[in-house]
C-alpha cells in the first residue's frame, strides 16, 4: 500500500511530452506494438541496447538470486537514464506486471526501489496490465488499443516463424530479413490509418504475408531443425539468450519459435479451467470465453495461411497441444508458462524439430519443473527427442552455454547419420 501511495502517476499532461521507455523482449513484436502505442498519441521508444554493460547495470540494482528477466530489464532502462540521451524530467519507463505466482508481479516494486536508489523516483512508472493492480489517468488500455496490440502479436508470431523458415535457405542473403522490416512499415501504416486490426482483415494480411514469404528464392539443403522453448522473456529475447536464434543459424541450423498466441491462450484458458474446478464468477467465464475464441481465430487463420504453402511447416493449435501435454503432466501445473512449455517441447519434435533447446533464467523454479523437469517423461514418449536444458543467469558464460549447444547439434548429426545408414 505503501508503494501504491507513493508512486508518481503518468499524468494525461505527461502524456503530450514525455518519453515512455519500455524494453525490449521479442524484437518483431515489439516493434509492432511500439508502433501501435505511437499511433494513439505515446511517445514510446523501444530499448535495444545489449551486451554485457546491461547487465553489470541490472546487477547494481536487483539481486543476482532474483529473476534473471527482471534483472536485464531493469538493467536495460537504468542503463538508458544514465546514457545521457534523455531528459529525466520529461521521460517515462513502462513494464508489465503478470500478478498471480510468477516472480515478474514484483518487476514494477524492484524498478521503482532501483529509482528510488539513484534518487530517480520522481520518473513515473507505468505498469501494464489487465488484473486492475494500478492505472494511470495518461495511460488508458482502451479496447481499440488491445484489439490493435493484439493483432500486432499476430503479426509478429507469423513473421517469425515464416522468416525463420526461409532465412536459412534464402539464395540473396538478408532476404528474408529485409521483408520482415517492410511488412513492418507497411503494418504499422496501416494501423495508423485504423486498418489492418478486424479479424477479416488480418486473414487477409496473413494470407499476403505468407506469400510474400513463399515467393523469396530458396536452395533447400539439408538443415538441422532445432525448436526452441522455455521461459517467456529468454525465448524470445536476443539480449537474453546472447542472440540464439542467430547462433543457431550460423550452425547451420533452421530455428523454430512457438509463438506468443499460443501462451495468451493458455494464460485465458487457464482461468477458465480454474472457475470449472473451483467456481467462479459467471461475467468472468463469459469474458474469458470470448476471449479464447478471439484469440483461437487468429490462431486458426494463421495455421490457414500457413498451410497454403507446403514447404512451410505449420504450427499444431492450441487444442492439439493441450492434449499432448495431458499425456504426460496435469493442466493444474500452471505457474511460469506451466504445462504449455512441456506441450511446446512434444509438438516441436512432432513436427520434425526434435531437437531442442530448452532455455530458463536460473533459479526459476516453475520452468525448470515443466522444462528440465519433463525431459525425461518427454523421451519416454518420444524417444527421438534430443533436448538441451541451457540455464542464463549472471553469471552464465556464452561460451559454456554454445558448446552445450554445439554439443546437442552433434548428437543431432550423429542422429541423422545413423538413420541415413538404416534407410540404405
Amino acid at each position: 500500500m505503501a508503494d501504491e501511495k507513493n508512486r508518481i502517476e503518468f499524468t494525461k499532461e505527461m502524456k503530450k511530452e514525455y518519453t515512455i521507455l519500455t524494453p525490449n523482449m521479442a524484437p518483431i513484436h515489439f516493434e509492432l506494438i511500439k508502433n501501435v502505442l505511437r499511433s494513439f498519441g505515446y511517445k514510446v521508444e523501444l530499448l535495444r541496447t545489449s551486451g554485457r554493460e546491461i547487465v553489470d547495470e541490472g546487477l547494481k540494482y536487483v539481486h543476482n538470486d532474483t529473476c534473471y528477466p527482471a534483472l536485464l530489464s531493469i538493467g536495460q532502462l537504468m542503463h538508458a537514464l544514465h546514457s545521457g540521451k534523455y531528459d529525466l524530467h520529461k521521460v517515462a519507463l513502462v513494464m508489465t506486471q503478470t500478478g498471480g505466482g510468477c516472480r515478474a508481479s514484483n518487476y514494477i516494486h524492484l524498478l521503482r526501489k532501483a529509482l528510488k536508489k539513484d534518487g530517480l523516483d520522481f520518473i513515473p512508472v507505468i505498469s501494464i496490465n489487465l488484473s486492475g493492480l494500478e492505472s494511470n489517468s495518461g495511460f488508458k488500455i482502451t479496447l481499440p488499443l488491445i484489439r490493435r496490440a493484439l493483432a500486432a502479436l499476430s503479426y509478429g508470431d507469423l513473421l517469425m516463424l515464416l522468416k525463420n523458415q526461409t532465412k536459412p535457405y534464402e539464395v540473396e542473403k538478408g532476404q528474408s530479413d529485409k521483408l520482415v522490416e517492410q511488412w513492418v512499415l507497411t503494418l504499422t501504416g496501416l494501423f495508423e490509418q485504423g486498418k489492418a486490426f478486424t479479424q477479416r482483415e488480418v486473414k487477409v494480411y496473413f494470407d499476403q504475408i505468407a506469400q510474400s514469404f513463399a515467393e523469396i528464392p530458396v536452395k533447400k539443403t539439408e538443415k538441422i531443425k532445432v525448436g526452441v522453448v522455455g521461459e517467456i522473456y529468454v525465448k524470445y529475447s536476443p539480449l537474453a539468450n546472447n542472440d540464439l536464434e542467430n547462433f543457431l543459424f550460423e550452425q547451420g541450423c533452421e530455428v523454430m519459435v512457438p509463438g506468443i498466441l499460443g501462451f495468451m491462450i493458455f494464460k485465458v484458458d487457464n482461468r477458465l479451467e480454474d472457475i470449472r474446478l473451483y467456481g467462479g464468477n459467471a461475467a468472468k467465464k463469459q469474458l474469458c470465453t470470448v476471449l479464447k475464441w478471439y484469440f483461437t481465430k487468429y490462431e486458426s487463420d494463421l495455421i490457414e495461411s500457413v498451410k497454403k504453402y507446403p514447404q512451410f511447416t505449420a504450427p499444431a493449435p492450441y487444442t492439439h497441444l493441450k492434449k499432448l501435454a495431458g499425456e504426460v503432466i496435469g493442466y493444474g501445473c500452471k505457474m511460469g508458462e506451466g504445462w504449455l512449455l512441456t506441450a511446446e517441447m512434444m509438438e516441436l519434435i512432432e513436427s520434425g524439430y526434435q531437437n531442442v533447446v530448452c532455455t530458463q533464467p536460473f533459479g526459476c523454479l516453475p520452468n525448470h519443473i515443466v522444462g528440465k523437469g519433463m525431459i525425461r517423461k518427454v523421451r519416454e514418449v518420444q524417444p527421438q527427442a534430443n533436448i538441451v536444458p541451457i540455464d542464463y543467469d549472471p553469471s552464465a558464460t556464452k561460451v559454456n552455454q554454445e558448446n552445450r549447444i554445439k554439443l546437442m547439434l552433434a548428437v543431432a548429426q550423429d542422429q541423422r547419420q545413423t538413420e541415413e545408414k538404416r534407410a540404405v
